[in-house]
């Protein structure tokens, strides 16, 4: 018997006045899911996630949690609960009056020791026990956004939002909040849904993530499947970095599809639509994908630009005549000095079906969709 979703949208469309902020979606979250809306702005992502809270109400369609209806009803009578990005806490409580706030306001009452101990319980779940007396001013922004994580579980919802809620926070911090995060998250059980424009952050944290643009939903899938796989141009594009070359299609050889490139090489890339002979496309290819030697090999010849120095890897900005700059990756072995100079000439390979052509759509405004009812398998 399959579970049912614990949020589902069905034809849901938003309009604030003759403006599509959501255009029929369809979407179902099994129980227990940490799932990322990642788009751009404007992409309808936080009117999903405030249309789930409440705080808005669908123009079209309906928003199910646990199979219920929620048409009409209030953020407070939900089961749900909201970090958001400025945490939004009280500066005149301490931490367990701030985690405590929802409990007192609930109906019917809670005795005093049970308030206390589960903002306790809540303050635990978060690594924040004996914190309780703190004012928020004494806390770093880490320890301020676990108090905010611990007000919104204090209350057990069925669906944790996240609003960007690692925003604020400097790189370093942010990387440890997101481990923390998904720790949480797997030993509460409740489902997360993550609103971010942070790539990395939605591959990192996410067990599915659900590529927006538009107001519709482009592609969901597991992070490798979203990066590796892309739908269309815009989501190969816009998640993580890649080189787009253009080229237009010379024939195919089995499933791969031949790509005469601007100056005239000849590359196998595979392919997510049809293609027909002669048809103008765009060919994604990862930074990691290529390797890099001596000038006498590799598929393109080219001259180094520029060089960033990551410490583990190294990233270059490789001048190729005819076809333009390349961005290439590769790994730093210590010791090895294998990094190359600017202005030193290089090779570039890559494997025959590394690269991924997509009908050349960037020059027109349009991307191509997949269908737009989509369901997380788990």
């Amino acid at each position: 018997m399959t579970a049912v979703p614990d949020i589902e949208f069905r034809g849901v469309t938003k309009r604030y006045g003759s403006v599509t902020a959501v255009s029929s979606i369809d979407l179902a979250v099994p129980p227990s899911a940490f799932v990322a809306l990642l788009g751009p702005s404007g992409c309808g992502k936080t009117t999903c996630l405030r249309m789930i809270g409440g705080f808005e109400q669908p123009s079209e369609g309906k928003v199910f949690i646990r199979g219920q209806d929620m048409a009409g009803t209030p953020p407070y009578r939900r089961p749900v609960n909201m970090v958001f990005q400025q945490y939004a806490l009280f500066p005149h409580l301490d931490v367990e009056d701030n985690v405590a706030y929802g409990l007192r306001q609930a109906r019917p009452r809670l005795s005093s020791r049970e308030i206390s101990s589960r903002a306790g319980e809540a303050l635990e779940m978060v690594r924040l026990a004996g914190y309780g007396r703190r004012k928020i001013h004494e806390l770093s922004g880490g320890q301020q956004q676990r108090v905010a994580l611990a007000r919104a579980l204090v209350n057990k919802p069925a669906v944790l939002l996240l609003d960007e809620p690692l925003a604020a926070l400097d790189k370093k911090l942010r990387t440890d909040m997101q481990i923390e995060l998904q720790n949480l998250q797997r030993e509460i059980g409740i489902t997360f849904v993550l609103v971010t424009h942070d790539q990395e952050e939605a591959l990192s944290m996410s067990d599915f993530v659900c590529v927006m643009n538009g107001g519709r939903i482009v592609q969901l899938g597991q992070p490798s499947e979203i990066y590796d796989e892309p739908a269309d141009l815009f989501v190969a594009d816009f998640v993580g970095k890649t080189n787009l070359l253009s080229g237009t299609v010379a024939g195919h050889t089995g499933d791969l599809v031949e790509v005469t490139l601007a100056d005239g090489t000849v590359i196998a890339a595979r392919k997510r639509t049809a293609l027909q002979q002669g048809e103008a496309v765009s060919v994604s290819l990862r930074p990691e994908s290529f390797s890099l030697g001596a000038p006498e090999s590799g598929r393109f010849k080219g001259i180094v630009r520029n060089r960033i120095f990551l410490g583990s890897t190294a990233e270059y900005a490789i001048e190729v005549q005819g076809i333009g700059t390349l961005l290439a990756k590769a790994d730093h072995l210590i010791g090895h000095g294998n990094l190359f100079k600017p202005g030193e000439p290089v090779a570039i390979g890559f494997a025959s079906g590394t690269p991924l052509a997509f009908p050349d759509t960037k020059n027109n405004g349009t991307n191509q969709r997949v269908d737009k009812h989509v369901e997380i398998i788990s």
